[in-house]
């Protein structure tokens, strides 16, 4: 059991947050109950997920993607409601990291995707939230099989499926707009999320292959990989939840 102010503080501290500017608030983002045993964790903080901590009487949440951005309306209305009301009233802290979860350099969802598929000195290109690594005796329609396997979700793939991959980058979550980033770094794919319409034709045209594996799919792993280290730090009950989403 640890106490929720001490937990705070030790995730902060750890991801690094002061360093982000971000798009959402990262760390406490609802106020249960002070003291916290079991964590449920999962990649966003939909109601599905809320429902099921609720079941489980979890004491927080940890998500990927929490329930407040700062494009979105600051009013809580509609299913927002909902959401925040069942986790007062169930006493339940919730707790999101988004680009501190993202960039950390062994937790985080980047380096987390690196070990789930077998990419060698994977390593943070500087001032970026991009990564790079290598493949080895591989194509791209061999890898791109690999990335079915381990992410269980048919990925998006756009280049010669026959040609050869050896340096890869890649962003978890929708990082399309980096192609063109990843493109100036010299590799043979970048791998993210999610894709946008002119990417078909930047990725033919600029010889680098272009790979859509899944928002969420790529973001499944920093999650459990942040709590199973808050698990065996502080001696807490965790289970990671998945909640099926096909984007």
């Amino acid at each position: 059991m640890v106490n929720r102010d001490q937990l705070i503080d030790f995730c902060n501290e750890t991801l690094n947050v002061s360093q982000f500017d971000d798009y959402c608030p990262n760390g406490l983002q609802v106020e249960g109950r002070q003291q916290v045993k079991k964590i449920i964790s999962g990649v966003s903080a939909n109601q599905d997920l809320i429902d099921t901590a609720i079941e489980k009487e979890a004491d927080a949440i940890f998500a990927h993607h929490g329930i407040f951005w700062k494009n979105e309306s600051m009013a809580i209305t509609g299913y927002q409601t909902q959401r925040v009301k069942k986790i007062l009233e169930a006493g339940m802290n919730l707790f999101a990291y988004h680009l501190p979860l993202d960039d950390h350099k062994e937790l985080g969802n980047n380096s987390q995707l690196a070990s789930i598929l077998g990419i060698s000195n994977p390593e943070p290109v500087q001032n970026s939230l991009i990564w790079t690594g290598e493949i080895y005796d591989t194509s791209l329609g061999e890898f791109a099989l690999l990335v079915e396997k381990k992410l269980c979700r048919s990925p998006q793939v756009f280049g010669n499926l026959k040609s050869s991959i050896k340096k890869v980058a890649w962003c978890t979550g929708g990082a399309q707009k980096y192609f063109q980033d990843a493109i100036n770094l010299d590799v043979d794919l970048f791998i993210t999320g999610e894709i946008s319409e002119q990417i078909p034709a930047m990725a033919k045209e600029s010889g680098v292959s272009f790979m859509s594996a899944g928002h969420h799919a790529t973001e499944r792993y920093g999650v459990q990989a942040l709590c199973q280290f808050l698990a065996e730090k502080f001696n807490l009950e965790h289970e990671y939840v998945e909640i099926p989403n096909d984007v």
